[in-house]
């Protein structure tokens, strides 16, 4: 008898389980505002850590959220978009969205640069090999 009424039991208990209204996680508004204020902080400190490098005269805009930093802007300058990329992400991004844009000079300017330091080096080597017959 006592066998029988534990499978009974059992069995509505299961029914209740697969028939129960799933639960639903209610993120608290102190939590939000928590998170919100992580992504302020985060945002400070990166526009802080721009004005501190070589690339403040950039100006790039910052927005953070969810710990994503997305960064736009325009350079004169290559190497700025990667450099802003590395300083967002060693203040803590999780992940960089970088929307800035590179100048038609600047990649001109690059291109130059990257013919003629190949040239450069090539130079170099011929004239280290010369000197070691």
């Amino acid at each position: 008898m006592r066998v029988r009424l534990v499978v009974a039991l059992c069995s509505v208990l299961a029914a209740l389980a697969q028939t129960a209204a799933p639960r639903r996680t209610v993120v608290r508004p102190a939590a939000a505002a928590k998170g919100a204020s992580d992504d302020q902080r985060l945002e400070t400190a990166i526009r802080a850590r721009f004005a501190d490098s070589g690339i403040a005269a950039d100006k790039f805009q910052v927005r953070v959220q969810g710990g994503v930093a997305t960064l736009e802007g325009r350079t004169d300058v290559l190497q700025h978009k990667g450099v802003a990329t590395r300083l967002a992400k060693s203040m803590g991004a999780l992940q960089v969205v970088n929307r800035i844009e590179i100048s038609e000079a600047a990649r001109a300017k690059a291109a130059a640069n990257l013919a003629q330091g190949r040239r450069r080096a090539q130079v170099k080597r011929t004239e280290a090999r010369t000197e070691r017959r």
